[in-house]
């Protein structure tokens, strides 16, 4: 079939032809937005979940959608190491730039533009990476102590005040908030406690690996009264074949029950992998339907691919040491693994493990879903070492 008109999308954030099986998700979202918007008590938001599960396409699109209702927003991911106002500065100047065109709304804007302005000065020795442009002076004394989590309380402040004031909400999209170092989580928390407290409309809604609850309890201990923590799994299976089907019947073309049965047992339904078995069943099957003999053939080229690109670009990220402790995983199979048998593979103490564990949880390699245990944060990912390092030699 003709590969131009192939409707299937992997990609890292790329909107899939057909968002399946989060409707719910979506409309809790939009419930908090408006209810924010009032003045009414709300939680913000954090989406957790393994890679490949949709976080990022649910973020962009739940930003989409408050934009269409007019909700102030910006929308920011956190790399691994840049710094919390490094992120949030620009785009937070953009979203007050649009508010100081509301006349009902400007003078408190301009405010907090100056609010911003004195942030990002005071705290521009502490954290190096600040770069924001400046449409007003400081204002002494507002937001620019120095110290983060007063000055964050204030910015959100002066900018819940004229959101409010402009009849609309303010709304932080942030992805992988687990990059985000505790002590910046720490003051993310209590300045959206604060607006909570003064009842003004600043809400977030944010994505990250499944440590991120832990961090986030860490941070501050009453973080779980702030947040829902909604987790992000893969589809159904109904919701994976809609994810295939619908897209495909867009164009006429259809696809055997057995070919989705085995599309969905492949891909265990992550989002990102019935995308890349979709892509690889239409450009291998010559007419419609697309048969299982088709997607046995496409799980081979499927396979490579994610080998030459999701799973090779976080391979290649590791120290040898990291990855001879994800093969050792990988030996025991998909996990939850206990930390000691982890070890036992590979004839170590567990305290001597540690260091090796902890720099693949900030890599975003691992999580702990229970105390002891290690889990992969990227599914399939056990399948992946064993075809990267084949055999025993990586024992020694």
């Amino acid at each position: 079939m003709d590969p131009i008109s192939n409707p299937f999308a992997p990609g890292a954030g790329t909107p899939p032809p057909e968002l399946a099986g989060r409707d719910d998700l979506m409309e809790t979202v939009r419930v908090a937005l408006q209810r924010v918007r009032l003045g009414r008590p709300t939680k913000s938001i954090l989406m957790v979940g393994l890679r490949g599960v949709g976080k990022t396409v649910l973020l962009d699109r739940m930003r989409d959608d408050a934009e269409l209702v007019g909700i102030q927003t910006l929308r920011v991911e956190a790399p691994e190491n840049r710094s919390l106002p490094a992120i949030i500065a620009p785009q937070l100047r953009q979203s007050l730039l649009r508010l100081s065109r509301n006349e009902k709304a400007k003078a408190l804007a301009q405010r907090s533009l100056k609010a911003l302005a004195g942030f990002a000065k005071s705290l521009k020795m502490k954290y190096a990476d600040i770069e924001v442009g400046f449409d007003f002076d400081p204002e002494p004394g507002l937001a620019d102590n120095g110290d983060l989590e007063h000055d964050l309380q204030a910015l959100f402040e002066t900018a819940g005040a004229a959101a409010q004031k402009a009849e609309t909400a303010l709304a932080l999209f942030v992805d992988e908030l687990q990059y985000v170092e505790e002590e910046q989580l720490a003051s993310l928390i209590t300045a959206l406690h604060r607006t909570a407290q003064r009842q003004l409309p600043v809400v977030l809604v944010g994505a990250g690996l499944p440590q991120l609850r832990g961090r986030m309890g860490r941070a501050k201990s009453y973080a779980e009264r702030l947040f829902d923590f909604p987790e992000i799994g893969p589809l159904s299976p109904t919701s994976a074949k809609q994810a295939l089907v619908i897209p495909a019947q867009q164009q006429s073309v259809y696809f055997t029950d057995g070919a989705l049965d085995r599309i969905v047992a492949e891909t265990q339904g992550y989002p990102y992998f019935v995308q890349e078995w979709g892509k690889h069943a239409w450009d291998i099957a010559e007419v419609s339907p697309i048969t299982l003999h088709d997607v046995r053939n496409a799980s081979v080229s499927a396979i490579a691919a994610l080998d030459e690109s999701f799973f090779r670009v976080r391979f290649d990220r590791l120290t040898p040491s990291e990855k001879r402790y994800l093969r050792a995983m990988a030996e025991l199979g998909a996990g939850p693994h206990r930390s000691g048998d982890i070890a036992d593979e590979l004839s170590r103490a567990v305290t001597t493990l540690g260091p090796t564990r902890g720099q693949l949880i900030s890599k975003g390699m691992i999580w702990s879903p229970n105390h002891g245990d290690t889990a992969f944060t990227v599914p399939l990912f056990d399948q992946f070492m064993h075809r990267i390092m084949p055999g025993n030699d990586w024992r020694t």
